[in-house]
Order: structure tokens, then C-alpha cells, then sequence
């Protein structure tokens, strides 16, 4: 016998935008957070650098939509950046007032500035801690609201549609692997992204692309899919994982040598180590392939020592643990796979091309970061399009009743595929072939690996989180690299070697109806 619940409104996922959704779901109903790990375990919990707002006397909202748009090459819908610069700082105001602790210099916002920014606009949490304080606030303001439920430990498996809407989610029970069904009159997808399909990459073993996954399945719009961001930084040391060493280090003045220790960013860029991410981690990427090695230093050694302990106290624990001290040593980096700029197409209120289905944060494209985003700007577009898109759902769904359809559903995945090896393939063969630097010959390779794998289980119902999660990387893998293929030239993050001049055609990608094939729209 299947379980099931009802609720007026579900929240898959619980990073910031996922969090900041179900508070404002709650003003109105019954809220289920629903989250395959644990509370707030999200790309957010990791986010060291901070928020880009203008909240400062040296800056306006215009400096921040011209920045964002010019980082977004080409790309940006500009309504979408204007909503996330125009109403970001209202909605940073009142995280602060929900008890989120931001740097403060005298009583003042403490500011500083990161690649691509034009002014200091970054605010952040106990130097480098950002995204735990604001996760860390979010989840205490939660918690204190009875109306919303949070439901850990549950691994969406698939939406639940009826009459050509979302009606529910079916999800399994990671304690015993058996189905849950949960309906309700909105679902909203804040699951984040979908970095863990790479063999290197700074995001936490939940971001596996499951929201994106689940809502191509349903036949929502996805678009933008060939852009991911490679921040330049990932720590590069021998059995260690590529942990996040901040753009902010570059902004306080951190610099980039090669092996023989020549700097050579300006090489490359004019605007050298604050140049955009993608264009720094190209440099490094070409760098390496000239000097024959496999990464570069960051150095802080000409910084004071003491301001960069208190400046980056978590990298410079987690630095020691490797047997690097920031302050005296030079830290040896690669670029790793961060953001995903691509996702489930909404318009500004998270509204998906499907009615009851919202999204928001990085599992969403709403358009705002374009081919590449605006260092410290992710945070920002959670909050925002968080609220945003549970303010549409409430309105949307007023007068509407939670439906159940009859379903009936059964394990049906091959459970004698040996995932885990095929896992470990796939983001190998993913980073080898469709990360920093790609051409047809490596995406083709690429593709034909995942087409040689995907249709055993694509139509198929897993048996546990594993077995799911693999089966919704396959696909989001598939979809990233369909779209890479399909855009011949370079913009942005996306970036071939066999085209490496700027394509002009500021065109989107997108794909439809649960259909592999891309358009171009």
C-alpha cells in the first residue's frame, strides 16, 4: 500500500531559494519541505564569497544590471536582471531582519568587490562563510512556523500530472526505499544544480541535477543547458576534493603564477585575475596545457597575515588540514565545476511552461545570469526569485484543490548495473570531454557513452536514491551535451576549441515536450 499526504503547497529542496519559499508559502498554507538529505544541505551551504547587492552609497541598482549584463555576454533577459538588482535589496533587508548576520564595518555593511564588479557590493558572513549564516538563519526562522513540514531523508522520484498540470510528487522513503505520494495544489523545484555529474567539482554530493531531471520528464522547458560555470579555483592538492577557494580571494588581492611563477592572467584578459570567471578559467585551463601541469598557485603571501586569517577563516582551516598555510605558501588550483546558468525555464515568478509547476534558485533559468553568471550573484536571485515564485503560486492556485490521481508505480531500474562504477565513469567521461574546453570530437565521444547507457533505465522507476540520482545525471549529462553540440561557437561559459570565435547569434536553446532534439529559439 502506497502512503501518501496532501499539502497546499510542496518545496523540493532546502537551500536559500527553496527556504525563502516555504516562509512565504506559509502565510497562506500548509507547506511540506521535502529534501533527499538532510536540512539545508545545498549549494548554498557551501557558498563562501557572499551577495551582490547594491545596498551601498557608492552604488545603484544600474551599476549592478549593467555589470550582471555585461557578465551575462549577450545573453541575460534583461527584465529578469532588472527584477533581481531592483527588488534585491528589499529582500537582503529582510533577511537581515529574519536574523542573518552579515559583516559589518563600524554599523555599517562591510563590502567588498569580486570579479566583473564594477564597485564593492559584496556583503558576506564571518568572512568566508556566507551561504552557512544565511542557510543557518533561514532554517531558524523555519522552524519556529508550524505550517510548514520538513520532511528529510525523501528522494524525488517523479512529478505526479493530471488534467495537464502538477498535482504531487512521488518520492522514496531513503530509510526502507518504499513510495511516498505527496499532493498538492503547487510543487515548487529548488533543488539545485547539478555539478556532481563532473569527476571535479566544488558542489556537495546532493547536486546531482534531480530537479531538472524530474521536470523534463513532466515536459517542462529547459533551456540554456550547454552553460555551466567553472570557477578557476578549486584547491588542487593530491586525495583532497576541489574545495571552493572564493573569488573574494582574487578581489582582496590574491594573484595567479604558473609553475615557474610567473603571473599571467594578463595574458589573457586585460582585467587579468578580476576578469569573468569563465574567461579566468580558460586562462588557467591554457595555462596548464603550456606549462604541462596540472594546476597554478594562488598567491596571498603578499597580503597581511592576520587580516587574511579573519578575512577567509574557513578556507585557511581547511587549507592547514592539506598542510597549506594560506598566508605563507602559494595554494595550488585548477578550475572545478560550480554553477549551472541553465535550467528549467521560468518567466520572473518561477512559472514553468506547465500549470502548478514553479522553480527557482540554481535549478532554475530564469534568464538572469545568461551564458555566464555575475560572481555573488546566485545567492541574491534565491532569495528573490524564492519569494517570488511562491507569491505567483499562492496567487495562481487561490481557489484550487489538491487533486489524487490514481497511480500505481513499482521499482523497475535493473538493480544488477553496477551504478556506482557507472557513476564514476560518467563524471570522468563528463569532465574529460564537456567541461572548461570542448569540441565536436570530445562531445561526441561524450554522447555516444550516455546514449549507450541511458535508454536502460530512462523509462524506468528506481529502486533507492542511488539508483535515481545516477539515472537523472544520464540525463542532464544528455541534455547538456545535445546543447553543446548544437551551439557552434563559443559564448560564455560555453567554449570550443573548434569555434572558438564568439558566436553572434544570441539565440536560445531549449528542449520540449520530454524531447533529447534541441531548438533554437
Amino acid at each position: 500500500m502506497i502512503n501518501a499526504s496532501f499539502y497546499d503547497y510542496i518545496v523540493l529542496g532546502s537551500g536559500v531559494a527553496g527556504l525563502r519559499a516555504a516562509i512565504e508559502l506559509s502565510r497562506q498554507g500548509k507547506v511540506a519541505i521535502i529534501t533527499k538529505s538532510s536540512l539545508g544541505e545545498s549549494n548554498t551551504e557551501y557558498a563562501q564569497g557572499g551577495v551582490a547587492v547594491a545596498l551601498s552609497d557608492d552604488d545603484d541598482i544600474y551599476l549592478h544590471y549593467e555589470d550582471t549584463i555585461r557578465a551575462g555576454d549577450g545573453l541575460c533577459d534583461k527584465d529578469a536582471v532588472m527584477t533581481l538588482v531592483e527588488e534585491g535589496p528589499k529582500y537582503i533587508k529582510e533577511l537581515i531582519k529574519m536574523g542573518a548576520k552579515f559583516d559589518m564595518h563600524g554599523d555599517h555593511l562591510s563590502f567588498t568587490r569580486e570579479a566583473a564588479h564594477s564597485v564593492n557590493r559584496i556583503i558576506h558572513a564571518s568572512g568566508d562563510a556566507t551561504g552557512h549564516e544565511i542557510v543557518r538563519a533561514l532554517k531558524d526562522y523555519v522552524n519556529n512556523i508550524d505550517k510548514i513540514d520538513k520532511i528529510e531523508n525523501y528522494f524525488v522520484v517523479d512529478l505526479i500530472k493530471c488534467d495537464n498540470k502538477v498535482c504531487g510528487i512521488i518520492t522514496l522513503d531513503e530509510n526502507d526505499n518504499s513510495f511516498h505520494y505527496f499532493y498538492s495544489k503547487a510543487v515548487i523545484v529548488a533543488t539545485g544544480g547539478a555539478g556532481r555529474i563532473f569527476e571535479r567539482t566544488t558542489n556537495p554530493e546532493v547536486a546531482t541535477g534531480d530537479g531538472m531531471a524530474i521536470a523534463f520528464r513532466a515536459s517542462a522547458t529547459l533551456k540554456d543547458m550547454e552553460f555551466f560555470q567553472f570557477h578557476p579555483t578549486g584547491l588542487h592538492v593530491e586525495n583532497a576534493p576541489a574545495f571552493l577557494l572564493s573569488e573574494s580571494m582574487r578581489g582582496e588581492g590574491a594573484v595567479l603564477k604558473n609553475i615557474h611563477y610567473e603571473r599571467f592572467c594578463h595574458n589573457y584578459h586585460e582585467m587579468g585575475e578580476l576578469a569573468p570567471r569563465d574567461v579566468v578559467s580558460r586562462a588557467i585551463f591554457f595555462e596548464m596545457q603550456k606549462t604541462d601541469s596540472k594546476y597554478v598557485f594562488m598567491d596571498l603571501t603578499h597580503l597581511d597575515s592576520v587580516y587574511v586569517k579573519n578575512r577567509f577563516p574557513k578556507i585557511y582551516s581547511t587549507c592547514l588540514k592539506y598542510g597549506i598555510d594560506i598566508t605563507k605558501d602559494l595554494i595550488p588550483v585548477s578550475p572545478a565545476a560550480h554553477y549551472y546558468m541553465g535550467g528549467i525555464e521560468t518567466d520572473v515568478w518561477g512559472r514553468t511552461n506547465i500549470y502548478g509547476l514553479y522553480a527557482c534558485g540554481e535549478t532554475a533559468c530564469t534568464g538572469v545570469h545568461g551564458a555566464n553568471r555575475l560572481a555573488s550573484n546566485s545567492l541574491l536571485e534565491g532569495v528573490v526569485f524564492g519569494a517570488r515564485a511562491a507569491k505567483a503560486a499562492i496567487i495562481d492556485t487561490k481557489y484550487d484543490e489538491p487533486s489524487k490521481p490514481a497511480v500505481s508505480i513499482k521499482p523497475s531500474m535493473d538493480n544488477k548495473l553496477n551504478y556506482a562504477l557507472l557513476k564514476t565513469e560518467l563524471q570522468n567521461i563528463m569532465w574529460e570531454n564537456v567541461s572548461v574546453v570542448r569540441n565536436e570530437r570530445s562531445l561526441s565521444f561524450a554522447l555516444e557513452f550516455i546514449d549507450n547507457y541511458l535508454p536502460k533505465f530512462y523509462e524506468k522507476m528506481p529502486y533507492d536514491r542511488d539508483s535515481g540520482e545516477l539515472k537523472n545525471m544520464f540525463i542532464v549529462s544528455k541534455l547538456m551535451t545535445e546543447a553543446a553540440i548544437a551551439r557552434k561557437g563559443s559564448r560564455g561559459g560555453h567554449f570550443r576549441d573548434d569555434y572558438p570565435e564568439k558566436m553572434n547569434d544570441t539565440r536560445h536553446i531549449v528542449f520540449e515536450n520530454a524531447q533529447f532534439s534541441p531548438t533554437i529559439r
